[in-house]
């Protein structure tokens, strides 16, 4: 029962849903989430408030690096936030899942 789940963000909406709507025609992941959220980071020495989409990809594990390369191609950063990990779920998420991907 064991899915991975990546958090990167996107600078707008428009790219948000364009990303995870080819992430999710291609079954790459079973579904993905997408949230505006308000960041505060450190760029060129200078701290950030931003607007951004957060998307919450849930994916198979055996996905991970191809989901890395295909973020890194299309993310609208210089240096996309990618950060992933393993998660186990409740059964009938995962039947569901597995049947979707």
């Amino acid at each position: 029962m064991e899915l991975l789940v990546i958090i990167t963000t996107e600078s707008n909406e428009e790219n948000a849903l364009q990303m995870a709507k080819v992430i999710v025609q291609n079954k790459l992941a079973a579904c993905v989430s997408i949230k505006q959220i308000l960041s505060i980071y450190e760029w060129d020495n200078d701290i950030k408030e931003t607007k951004e989409f957060e998307l919450t990809i849930k994916s198979k594990p055996e996905f991970k690096d191809y989901l890395i390369d295909f973020i890194k191609k299309i993310s609208s950063y210089e240096v996309p936030q990618i950060i992933y990990k393993k998660y186990y779920s409740e059964m009938k998420y995962f039947d569901w899942f597995k049947k979707t991907i």
